[in-house]
């Protein structure tokens, strides 16, 4: 029987209901350590319609899914492809875990995993890539483990409660994705 596409052992991939899932993006924004983890811009709150529009200018922008854990159907966070460049078959990839409770139990690198098969085997990229903050070593040792490698640094990109972070550039080609499946 041939492997699932969006399903693992742990999570699956779902469409993204910009109805439902704004309410779940929006409680997530919440929190000040997520929102930290997720993006370098500063953190803010977003209201349920300006989520909503975000949500619908996301799907049709790039391919964008909610993580979904298989044991409880729970969805706890997102991941997508962006900035497609179709001619050259290169897409940057972000992810997040909102629940809290659901960090370091495996769903985000299974959920990249899942995603890194749909880059590379349905949309034939050549190269997915990311970016992460030197704060944040759980989320660079699950890239890692997922087969992403560092190619280079910005130093002091970030400032964090009076202090200086690195951003980190990280990718993985599909030649090295397929040597480790």
């Amino acid at each position: 029987m041939k492997e699932l596409l969006f399903e693992g052992k742990l999570v699956r991939l779902c469409p993204v209901n910009s109805e439902d899932d704004a309410k779940l993006y929006a409680k997530w924004s919440r929190d000040s350590e997520y929102m930290r983890l997720a993006d370098m811009d500063p953190v803010n709150l977003y209201a349920l319609p300006l989520v909503k529009d975000f949500l619908d200018k996301e799907e049709e922008d790039g391919c964008n899914f909610m993580i979904e854990t298989i044991a409880d159907n729970k969805r706890i966070g997102s991941i997508g492809l962006g900035g497609i460049d179709w001619a050259d078959s290169c897409a940057w990839v972000g992810i997040g875990v909102g629940e809290k409770e659901d960090w370091g139990k495996g769903y985000g690198s299974e959920a990249m995993q899942l995603i890194l098969k749909y880059a590379f085997t349905e949309l034939n990229l050549h190269r997915v890539q990311l970016t992460v903050f030197d704060y944040n070593p759980r989320a660079i040792h699950s890239y890692e483990k997922c087969g992403f490698r560092v190619e280079g640094k910005e130093p002091d990109v970030m400032l964090r409660e009076g202090k200086r972070w690195d951003v980190i550039n990280m990718g993985i080609l599909r030649s090295e994705w397929e040597q480790l499946h």
